[in-house]
């Protein structure tokens, strides 16, 4: 639940005003004289924003999301299409290429999001879409594993700020009941990227001779190409920071900067001085989110780089299993809108999240037990799997960026989620090894694992959440009223009118 306490006391955030300035850009200012509250936000008005932000911000960041997606898993469709045999591939190669993207994607996202709040998300965003557009293009072009380790590296530099700066941008859009459905939304174009990846490599695929290339390569060239493009254009259409869009009237940014900070009871954590940086680093919220999106990260990266291959091992044909891997992520799609509705209307998190993972834990568990079942329910489990992580995993992104107060602190926590948590992907990577093909043993045996890491860490989380809210409610966080206004000002979640939600 979401309760705030009056406190006689209290820093009277009801009293900061907005004003703008001649470049349009919405500022904040306090008026220490005056008690007024400012004026009620127009119910109509309100509604008319909010539609006017759902066509402007979402759809554009959806699709670039649909693109980048499927430029970090087509390496899984270019394998059944002859990428290993014609780089001289063996062995744990395969699983090498896809580990390299990882370690710049985890050490570059804080400082993505970092720059990304100093420069104008349209800009920052587009630039480094053409980066990774150019280098999915070198991907097909590669003649060795050596060009492919490289090329992998460098993807994983440019494509580390476009997801959490995406989950960064929505954020400073809504509030906090407002935000799962909307981020499932964006999240789903992740999940069609599936079956549309599957689809398209199935297509391209058909274009192998052409210019003396392969099929493989073709489904990197294209998708580069096609990437770079779109980046060029949505420069132009990509939303920028609330303070700066030019698709709302000044009047309209006041209103949508005052109601996201009134909803997190005026938190802000606008200077990113050594105090907010330990509060930042070593917030436990944080660091438990992280672990979290550690499990659910896993089975997303194993369900996009091996699904084609565990579906042709079921005996079906390259371009069978392909088209096989889309009704599955298509399901997927319309699980996590539902749940996504659902999770905002009923104000809660953890219980959609455990019995995503539930679900998921059955597919993994009939998996483990294939040689005992029929080539159809061994499909069943891909749905189960596929289904119940992504239920869970855009829950668990929310659930934390509902959770932190503040621009810097919801810009870095969602890089320190998004990065950290993509150590799952490094777990993904190296736990389906070709030797034990095509019962996968230690892949699906480790994935239920760390779906039940997931579980325990979401249940710290809950715990944690309930018994500060409580502490707070009995005035245990009171003290930090002592502290100078400048501290306050900038304490963020830590300030004692902010309540935590689960």
């Amino acid at each position: 639940m979401d309760v705030r306490s009056e406190k006689p006391h209290a820093m009277d955030f009801s009293s900061e005003k907005i004003a703008m300035t001649e470049d349009s850009t919405v500022h904040t200012v306090q008026d220490g004289d005056s008690d007024r509250d400012l004026e009620p936000i127009d119910p109509g008005m309100e509604k008319r924003i909010l539609r006017k932000c759902d066509l402007r911000v979402l759809p554009v960041l959806a699709v670039l999301y649909l693109f980048a997606f499927i430029d970090r898993i087509n390496i899984g469709n270019a394998r059944i299409q002859g990428l290993e045999k014609d780089l001289s591939m063996s062995g744990h190669d395969f699983n090498i290429a896809l580990q390299v993207f990882f370690i710049p994607y985890i050490l570059f996202e804080v400082p993505s999001n970092i720059c990304m709040r100093k420069v104008r998300p349209s800009t920052w965003i587009s630039g480094i879409m053409i980066g990774w557009g150019i280098i999915t293009v070198c991907q097909g072009v590669t003649q060795s594993f050596a060009g492919l380790v490289i090329c992998r590296t460098l993807l994983g530099v440019f494509e580390a700020g476009f997801y959490p700066g995406c989950i960064y941008l929505i954020t400073m859009y809504y509030k906090r009941h407002e935000l799962q459905t909307r981020y499932n939304l964006f999240f789903t174009m992740g999940v069609l990227s599936g079956s549309f990846s599957g689809l398209l490599a199935y297509a391209l695929a058909k274009m192998a001779g052409i210019g003396g290339y392969s099929g493989w390569r073709w489904i990197f060239i294209i998708e580069g190409l096609a990437t770079i493009v779109l980046a060029a254009i949505a420069k132009f259409f990509i939303a920028d920071w609330p303070e700066q869009a030019k698709f709302l009237t000044p009047e309209e940014r006041a209103i949508v900067v005052r109601r996201t900070r009134e909803d997190m009871a005026g938190a802000k954590v606008d200077r990113l001085d050594s105090k907010a940086r330990r509060r930042i680093f070593l917030d436990w919220k944080i660091w438990c989110g992280t672990v979290a999106y550690i499990g659910s990260a896993e089975t997303g990266y194993s369900t996009a780089f091996f699904t084609p291959t565990i579906l042709k091992q079921l005996g079906w044909t390259s371009v069978k299993a392909q088209l096989f891997s889309i009704p599955p992520y298509a399901m997927a799609a319309v699980v996590a809108v539902t749940v996504g509705f659902l999770s905002d209307r009923l104000r809660h998190r953890y219980t959609f999240s455990i019995i995503g993972i539930c679900i998921n834990t059955i597919g993994y568990s009939l998996l483990l037990a294939q040689t005992h079942v029929s080539v159809a329910v061994r499909y069943m489990a891909i749905y189960l799997i596929i289904v119940g992580g992504f239920i869970y995993q855009p829950l668990i992104l929310i659930w934390l960026q509902n959770n932190l107060g503040g621009h810097y602190k919801r810009g870095v926590g969602a890089a320190m989620q998004v990065g950290l948590g993509n150590l799952g992907g490094i777990v993904a990577s190296n736990i389906y090894v070709a030797d034990q093909a095509p019962t996968y043993p230690t892949g699906f045996g480790t994935s239920i694992a760390f779906q039940w890491l997931t579980a325990l860490a979401l249940t710290a989380f809950l715990v944690g959440l309930m018994r500060e809210n409580k502490k707070r409610e009995e005035g245990g966080r009171d003290y930090r009223y002592n502290l100078t206004k400048a501290e306050q000002e900038n304490l963020g979640d830590d300030h004692p009118r902010f309540r935590f939600v689960y």
